[in-house]
């Protein structure tokens, strides 16, 4: 409980005579470093007090009144550690979503250059574009694409793109930023019960909801450049800079400094040497929740360009573009190669890369399979006994 009150009270004088407590009880030096002091309770067995939850309730109705009701009730069955939730820096919804934003036609967004990183998702025929240096100042959008209600999620802290769908068994799930994060990912909460979700599991984790089975699905986003974004959707429509929010949408200048480096934000309970935290990999999303977790190093993906392996029992195909995009796809048993910058298969068949499918000229079709990128520490934190491929 005191290393929380650290972060409400950096700054002031009664921080110092609350690290002095800390030491004292701990028999730890920790120099004023929070993440350390997370980082030794975290190896500890986690057994809060019984009004663990009640306090982080007050505690955080100081910063913000909205707050109070993550975990004033209902945290008894949360499905995370409540002490590895920490608070962000931001209010509710401080970090504004997108809702419904503007998008004009590609030939308007003379604002984007060729090389310009953008996210790229077709639903029935509806090829929209939303470029990074936009999201990253709102990391997150609701918006009605093809037809089906989608919320999308950047979590710039952990290098995550999800786009999910909203409806859960015939029910609309309103979902926010809460302003709060769990091992540095980003949660969200949902309007109608207020219960904090799991942004890269896109399931609520604590409050009313848990144990409802609810679980949203994972439609497909690409990661390109706008570019190559358009040369395969030459209809696409963009988001505009009028956002009705008054920011620097210059590429690169949100989370510059951020990106700059391979230093965290906000530390998580786990390291591993073999990449650099902010080192990119391509995540798996398929198969049961029994599957050990997937992930491949971008680095490694774009040198190979066609990558095939099975997981949970689903053949599966990885092509990287030219442009450094990559989709996965069901392979179907087929062996695939590429060709003079054509995807072949054994029989020497041609097959296209398209956002919801590899199709052939025969119109036979491989679905494209849920995957996403990350940076390596985000994914780890999330799936610490992931199987890395590099």
């Amino acid at each position: 409980m005191l290393i929380e009150l650290i972060r409400i009270a950096y700054g002031t004088p009664p921080e110092l005579e609350i690290w002095r407590i800390i030491e004292r009880n701990t028999d730890k030096r920790f120099d004023r470093d929070i993440d350390a002091a997370f980082r030794w309770s975290w190896k500890n067995e986690y057994d809060p007090h019984p009004d663990y939850a009640r306090f982080k309730a007050l505690l955080y109705l100081r910063l913000d009144p909205l707050f109070f009701a993550y975990f004033d009730d209902h945290t008894e069955n949360a499905r995370i550690r409540l002490d590895e939730i920490r608070w962000g820096g931001v209010y509710r919804d401080g970090i504004p979503p997108l809702d419904h934003p503007k998008m004009i036609p590609a030939e308007e967004a003379t604002y984007l250059r060729d090389r310009h990183v953008v996210f790229g998702i077709e639903i029935n025929g509806d090829a929209r574009a939303y470029p990074k240096r936009i999201l990253a100042w709102h990391e997150m959008f609701k918006d009605v694409v093809g037809g089906v209600s989608v919320n999308g999620v950047y979590c710039t802290l952990c290098g995550t793109v999800i786009l999910y769908k909203t409806e859960f068994e015939g029910q609309h799930h309103e979902l926010g930023t809460s302003g709060f994060l769990f091992r540095s990912n980003k949660l969200m909460y949902d309007h109608a019960t207020e219960s904090l979700w799991n942004t890269i599991e896109g399931e609520p984790v604590v409050g009313p909801l848990v144990g409802k089975g609810i679980k949203l699905e994972a439609l497909s986003v690409v990661t390109t450049t706008w570019r190559e974004w358009k040369k395969r959707h030459p209809d696409t429509t963009v988001l505009s800079l009028n956002t009705g929010h008054n920011r620097d949408y210059g590429e690169g200048v949100a989370y510059r400094d951020y990106f700059a480096t391979d230093k965290l934000m906000f530390s998580t309970p786990f390291q591993d040497r073999r990449m650099r935290n902010k080192d990119e990999i391509f995540a798996l999303r398929f198969g049961s929740p029994s599957d050990k977790p997937k992930a491949y190093s971008v680095k490694f993906l774009n040198k190979r360009k066609v990558v095939q392996g099975t997981h949970g029992g689903t053949p599966y195909v990885l092509i990287a573009d030219e442009s450094g995009a990559i989709r996965a796809y069901e392979s179907g048993g087929r062996k695939f190669s590429l060709r003079q910058k054509r995807i072949v298969d054994e029989s020497e068949t041609v097959w296209n890369m398209e956002e919801d499918a590899l199709t052939n000229e025969e119109g036979l079709q491989l679905k494209r399979l849920p995957s996403h990128r990350a940076f390596w520490f985000g994914w780890l934190a999330a799936f610490p006994d992931t199987e890395l491929v590099k």
